[in-house]
């Protein structure tokens, strides 16, 4: 008989990591909500939330228990069962695509090499694409179980505007894999240390993969899934309580992930431009570097989002498809045939 030996170590490490970025995401969802506001009042030169604590830093958890305490209503004639896996299904997939994303550089602790990343595995864009794909299920249930029509109104327009979106998200990154000949997220970031940012070779790229960003986090101008000033109030117009909570902060989670996969893909993830980490050894106060670097950059993204809703006004619904179609995707098809003939041509010398 063969005992397996178990590392508790190298399991209690994981666990300690998974629970820090989800406990990371959740605190950076909760406050989006307030640099939204805050963000918002600055362009339109308003002060913002400064009642709740000290500069209104405390309006995020009044929001919070607010939520808590609002009453629990489960219409009628809905799909209980169903109306309430919709919104724990938008959380679960919001999170779970921070799994095999590299947060920092290997770090030694105790004489042991413990890496900032959940799970390194060979096929981490597709993975990441499978998970973003599982999230229209989570708006396609809110809006069918609530048994009301506008509501599945407003998850059909959501669900066939993220799927159109990923086709040109998913050729846009065909040509960064072109380039660096890998799947795994790690092996992206260190070709990016070691040959310069695939924001560089793939500005393009960038600008179809943001685009699609806004559109899959249902952003502005491709809010049309909500629109609750002019159209309703969306999927989850049902929806009270917390579960409407769970709703609203897979939204935030998900664009705090956007930004650190956009970070990881384009931008270097954790690595500092024109500074060699490799020479500072592998201290853990150098995984926490890396780790701020890489939350630095997820922050701008984050900021350009809100930036974006407040500046540019919403599509209508057959510009935000035309776009999509006629727009997006052949740019990204043209994208990817330039960088496989350059690269084709790289090869052959």
């Amino acid at each position: 008989m063969v005992l397996l030996q178990i590392d508790w170590w190298f399991i209690i490490g994981k666990l300690i990591l998974i629970a820090v970025i989800v406990t990371t995401a959740l605190i950076v969802a909760m406050y989006s909500t307030y640099a939204e506001r805050k963000i918002a009042a600055f362009l339109q030169d308003r002060r913002g939330p400064n009642r709740a604590g000290p500069f209104g830093l405390l309006q995020p958890v009044a929001d919070g228990v607010k939520l808590f305490m609002k009453e629990e209503i489960i219409p009628t004639l809905s799909s209980k069962t169903l109306f309430v896996l919709g919104p724990f299904l938008a959380m679960i997939t919001a999170t779970m695509t921070s799994a095999v994303i590299p947060w920092g550089s290997t770090i030694d602790i105790a004489g042991r090499q413990m890496p900032l990343q959940i799970a390194d595995i060979n096929i981490g864009v597709l993975y990441i694409f499978g998970v973003i794909s599982l999230g229209v299920y989570g708006i396609m249930i809110g809006g069918w179980a609530s048994n009301n029509k506008f509501s599945l109104l407003a998850a059909i327009r959501g669900a066939s505007q993220m799927i159109s979106y990923e086709l040109a998200m998913g050729l846009s990154l065909l040509a960064v894999l072109m380039i660096v000949g890998d799947l795994r997220m790690s092996v992206i970031v260190n070709h990016q240390i070691a040959n310069g940012w695939n924001f560089i070779f793939q500005p393009l790229g960038f600008l179809i993969f943001f685009i699609c960003a806004l559109a899959e986090c249902n952003r502005t101008p491709f809010d049309l899934a909500e629109a609750e000033n002019e159209l309703n109030f969306g999927y989850h117009q049902e929806y009270s309580s917390m579960k409407l909570g769970f709703y609203l902060f897979a939204e935030y989670i998900n664009m705090f992930i956007s930004g650190v996969v956009m970070a990881t893909l384009f931008f270097g993830g954790y690595d500092i431009p024109f500074v060699n980490e490799a020479a500072w050894g592998n201290a853990w106060w150098v995984g926490l570097v890396g780790f701020a670097v890489l939350m630095s950059k997820a922050f701008f993204f984050i900021f350009l989002f809100m930036w974006v809703r407040w500046t540019i006004p919403r599509f209508r619904y057959d510009q935000l498809m035309g776009l999509g179609w006629k727009g997006l995707l052949p740019l990204a098809l043209l994208n990817m045939v330039i960088t496989a003939a350059v690269v084709l041509f790289l090869n052959s010398k």
